[in-house]
C-alpha cells in the first residue's frame, strides 16, 4: 500500500512537470503548415525545432519577459516575448513567408497602404528575395521579370528604363519617370535620374506604378518606382560576399547590421569591377550606405540615410550593322582614342520623420529632407563634358483615416520641392583630355507640387478614389561663355501650373476577386538636357508632353493561380523623341501624338509546397506584355510617319520563371524571355531581331546552428548565347543602332552571414 501511495506522486509529479513545459510551436502564417529546422534563439541559448515545428523551452530562459528570435531561411525573421501566461503552455507562433500571395502583400500605392489585390492600379512589386534571383550585378533583370517594364543597359553602368515605352525619348539615363528610394525623390529637379548611384544591396522591396501617377507624384507620363531599404534590425548581423564572372567581373559585398537598445545602424559597402565584353567598356564602383533608425517617441520616429556612390565606366558606342557583323565586340571608332567614359561622384543624404496622432492614431504625418552633391566627368567622341551640380528638396504627406457618413475615408494632402543648381562647361575634346572651353552654363531648376487624394469606402465592395496635384516648373540657363560667337546671358523657360487629376473605382467580388477602372492625366515637361544640348544650342521650341490614360483592370486567383491584368488606352500629345545630326549629336523633337494601347498580365502558381518533404517549395510564373504603340500623327522633314510602330517598343514581350527550393537548402532559379521584334527608327525601316534570353541561377543556402547563413551560388547568363542588344541607339545618324550585348556567360559567388 505504501509503494502504491509512492508511485502515484511519482507519477503525479512527472504529469505536472510535463503539463509544465513550455512548448514552442512554430507555423507558416499563410497555410498553417509546421516549420521544422528553425532556429530559434532564447538570450544564450539556440534550439532547432523538430519535425512538427516544436521544440521545448529550457526551464532557465523559460521565465516571464525572456525575449527570443526566429530565423528560417524560407520566413522573415520574427521576434518575440513571452509572457508570464505562456508559461508551462504551448505557445503558437506564425511566421510570415518570404513568397507572399496577393492576400498577404501589402503595398504604398498611390500613398495608400493597402493588401496588393485591393489597390486600384497597375502596380507591380519586387521583393527582397527576387532582386536575388539573378548575379546581383545589376538592377536590370529583376524589372524585366514584370510586364510592362523594361530596363536596358547600353553599357555595364549605363541605365535605361522604360515603363509602357516612357524611354523613347531617353538615348541614355532615366527620364520621364519618377523614382524614389526610401519615399525620398532620387529623380534630380531637372527630371533626370542617376539609377547607377543604387546597388542591389541598397535595395530590399521595390513597388512600380506602371502609367501616369502625377495626382500623386507629380511631373512623369512612365509611371512610378519606390526603392525601399530593408527597415529596423531585427537582430545583429554582419555579411560578406564575393562573386565572380566572366569578363573579368568581381564583386565584394561588407555589411553590418546592429540593434543598440531601440536604434537600428546598418553599414553597407560595396565594390565591382568588370572587363567588359565589349572593347573599351570596364565599369568600376563603389557604393557605401549608412542608415539610422532612432527609437519611436511620442514625437514620431526619425530616420538617417548616407548614400555615397562613386562610379568610372567606360562607353563603348553603337556601332552600324557591318561593324556588328564584323566584331560584335568592338567600340565604335573613336570612342577609345577619345576615351568615351563617365566618372561620377554623388553624395546623398537625408532624414525621414513619421509620426501618428489623434483618436486611433487616425493623423499621420511623413516628412523627408534630402541634399546631395555630384561631380560628373563625360570625355565623348565630340566633347569633353565636365560639371558640379548641388540639389535639395523634400516632400511631406499628411493623412487622415476617419469615416463619412459611417463609411471609412482616407483623406492624403501634401507636397514635394526640389531645388537644383550645376554649373556646367563643355569643352573640346584631345584625345581624351578636355581642351579650350566651348561654352559654359549655370543651370537652376525648380520643381514642386502640391497633391490632394480622397479614398471612400462606398460599401463592402466598392472603392472609390479621386486625386489631383497642381505642377510647377522652372528652368533656367545663364551662359557666360559661348567660344562660337553665339549669344550669352540668361534664358527662363516657365511651365504653367498644370492640373493632373485621377479618378479611379475599385469593386471586390466574391472570392476576394477583384476589378479596377481609372482615368488620369499625365504631365512631364522637357529636361534641361533635352533643351540645352551637347553641341550647344538651346532649343526653346520644346514644349512638354501631355496624356491622358485609361485603365481596366483584374486581380483574383484561379484554381490557385495567381492573375494579375490590366488593359489600357494612352493618348500622348506634343511626345518627345530623340534622332540624331550628322556630328552624331542626339538631339529632340515634339513629335505630334502617339495612340498607346497595351495589355499587361502577370501569372503565379505554386505549384508545391511543404516544410517536411525533401522538395519544400515549387513555383512558377509568366508576365506577358502586349504593347501596340503607334504615331497617331507626326510629320518631320516632309515624311508622314503616322500609323507607324513607335521608335523602341517591342509589340510583344513575355517572361516565364520556374524557382525550386529543398529542404537541404539546394535552390534554382530559371528565367526565360522572349522580345519581340522592335523599330529602331521612326520609319521602321529598321529593327532588332526578336531573341531568347536565359539564365538560370543554381545554389546552396543554409542556416546553421550557430547562426550563421552559408550560400554557394553560381549561374550562367545568355545560356542560348543569343545576338542581340540590351539597348539600342534610336534614329541613328549613320545607321548606328546597335549596342551589342554579352554572349554566353557565367558568375559563381559565395556569401557568408553571421547573426
Amino acid at each position: 500500500m505504501r509503494l502504491a501511495s509512492y508511485l502515484s506522486v511519482v507519477f503525479l509529479f512527472i504529469g505536472f512537470a510535463l503539463e509544465a513545459q513550455t512548448v514552442l510551436q512554430l507555423r507558416d502564417q499563410a497555410s498553417g503548415a509546421p516549420i521544422p529546422l528553425a532556429l530559434v534563439r532564447l538570450g544564450e541559448v539556440r534550439l532547432v525545432t523538430d519535425e512538427q515545428g516544436q521544440v521545448e523551452v529550457p526551464e532557465a530562459v523559460a521565465v516571464a519577459g525572456q525575449e527570443g528570435q526566429v530565423q528560417h531561411l524560407s520566413f522573415a525573421p520574427f521576434r518575440f516575448r513571452l509572457a508570464a501566461e505562456q508559461l508551462g503552455t504551448q505557445v503558437e507562433l506564425a511566421l510570415a513567408p518570404l513568397s507572399q500571395s496577393l492576400e498577404q502583400v501589402t503595398v504604398q500605392g498611390f500613398d495608400s497602404p493597402r493588401e496588393l489585390r485591393e489597390q486600384a492600379g497597375a502596380i507591380s512589386r519586387i521583393s527582397e528575395a527576387e532582386w536575388k534571383r539573378f548575379d546581383e550585378t545589376s538592377l536590370r533583370a529583376p524589372f524585366n521579370t514584370q510586364p510592362g517594364i523594361r530596363v536596358e543597359e547600353r553599357a555595364p553602368g549605363s541605365l535605361r528604363v522604360s515603363i509602357r515605352g516612357s524611354a523613347l525619348r531617353s538615348p541614355f539615363g532615366v527620364r520621364n519617370t519618377k523614382i524614389y528610394w526610401n519615399d525620398i525623390p532620387l529623380t534630380a529637379p531637372d527630371g533626370t535620374t542617376d539609377l547607377n548611384l543604387l546597388d542591389i544591396a541598397n535595395v530590399a522591396d521595390t513597388e512600380v506604378i506602371r502609367g501616369p501617377a502625377g495626382s500623386i507624384y507629380g511631373a512623369g507620363n512612365g509611371g512610378v518606382i519606390n526603392f525601399r531599404p530593408r527597415g529596423e534590425v531585427q537582430e545583429d548581423l554582419i555579411e560578406a560576399a564575393y562573386q565572380v564572372g566572366s569578363f573579368g567581373m568581381q564583386r565584394y559585398r561588407l555589411g553590418v547590421e546592429q540593434k543598440i537598445g531601440e536604434t537600428s545602424l546598418r553599414a553597407s559597402y560595396v565594390r565591382q569591377s568588370a572587363d567588359g565584353y565589349r572593347e573599351h567598356s570596364a565599369l568600376d564602383r563603389q557604393v557605401l550606405q549608412l542608415q539610422a533608425i532612432l527609437p519611436k517617441q511620442q514625437t514620431g520616429q526619425l530616420s538617417l540615410h548616407l548614400l555615397y556612390s562613386d562610379l568610372d565606366y567606360q562607353i563603348p558606342g553603337a556601332l552600324n550593322a557591318e561593324q556588328v557583323a564584323a566584331n560584335r565586340r568592338q567600340a565604335r571608332p573613336g570612342s577609345v582614342e577619345q576615351n568615351s567614359s563617365i566618372q561620377q561622384q554623388s553624395l546623398f543624404a537625408s532624414a525621414v520623420h513619421e509620426v501618428r496622432w489623434g483618436a486611433d492614431e487616425g493623423w499621420a504625418n511623413t516628412t523627408s529632407f534630402y541634399v546631395g552633391t555630384k561631380e560628373f566627368e563625360n570625355p565623348f567622341i565630340l566633347d569633353y563634358k565636365r560639371e558640379t551640380a548641388f540639389f535639395y528638396g523634400g516632400r511631406s504627406t499628411f493623412s487622415l483615416d476617419t469615416e463619412w457618413l459611417g463609411r471609412p475615408l482616407r483623406l492624403v494632402a501634401g507636397g514635394e520641392y526640389q531645388y537644383g543648381l550645376t554649373a556646367a562647361l563643355n569643352f573640346g575634346n584631345v584625345n581624351g583630355v578636355a581642351d579650350t572651353v566651348r561654352f559654359a552654363d549655370d543651370l537652376r531648376t525648380v520643381q514642386g507640387f502640391l497633391f490632394q487624394q480622397a479614398e471612400w469606402q462606398l460599401d463592402e465592395r466598392f472603392l472609390l478614389t479621386f486625386g489631383a496635384s497642381q505642377n510647377f516648373t522652372t528652368f533656367g540657363i545663364d551662359r557666360s561663355i559661348d567660344a562660337a560667337g553665339g549669344p550669352t546671358g540668361a534664358l527662363e523657360r516657365r511651365f504653367n501650373p498644370v492640373l493632373v487629376p485621377r479618378v479611379a473605382l475599385a469593386y471586390t467580388g466574391p472570392r476576394a476577386r477583384m476589378w479596377h477602372a481609372s482615368v488620369s492625366s499625365g504631365f512631364s515637361p522637357p529636361t534641361i538636357a533635352e533643351v540645352r544640348t551637347n553641341e550647344g544650342s538651346i532649343n526653346e521650341e520644346l514644349e512638354a508632353e501631355r496624356g491622358i490614360n485609361y485603365e481596366l483592370g483584374h486581380r483574383g486567383t484561379y484554381a490557385g493561380i495567381e492573375i494579375d491584368a490590366t488593359a489600357f488606352l494612352f493618348f500622348l500629345s506634343e511626345t518627345i523623341t530623340t534622332f540624331t545630326n550628322e556630328q552624331g549629336v542626339v538631339l529632340f523633337r515634339n513629335a505630334g501624338a502617339t495612340r498607346q494601347r497595351g495589355i499587361e498580365i502577370s501569372a503565379r502558381k505554386a505549384l508545391y509546397s511543404s516544410s517536411s518533404t525533401w522538395l519544400s517549395q515549387l513555383s512558377t510564373g509568366l508576365a506577358y506584355t502586349g504593347h501596340f504603340f503607334n504615331f497617331a500623327d507626326f510629320e518631320s522633314g516632309g515624311n508622314d510617319f503616322s500609323g507607324n510602330q513607335l521608335t523602341g517598343v517591342a509589340p510583344h514581350t513575355l517572361v516565364a520563371t520556374l524557382d525550386v527550393r529543398s529542404r537541404p537548402g539546394f535552390y534554382l532559379n530559371f528565367t526565360h524571355q522572349y522580345v519581340d521584334a522592335l523599330p529602331l527608327n521612326d520609319a521602321n525601316t529598321v529593327f532588332q531581331d526578336s531573341f531568347h534570353l536565359m539564365t538560370f541561377r543554381l545554389g546552396w543556402q543554409r542556416l546553421l546552428r550557430s547562426g550563421m547563413v552559408l550560400e554557394v551560388f553560381g549561374g550562367m547568363d545568355n545560356v542560348l548565347d543569343a545576338e542581340f542588344s540590351l539597348g539600342n541607339d534610336l534614329n541613328a545618324f549613320g545607321g548606328r543602332f546597335f549596342q551589342p550585348a554579352p554572349g554566353r556567360n557565367v558568375f559563381a559567388g559565395l556569401k557568408l552571414g553571421l547573426r
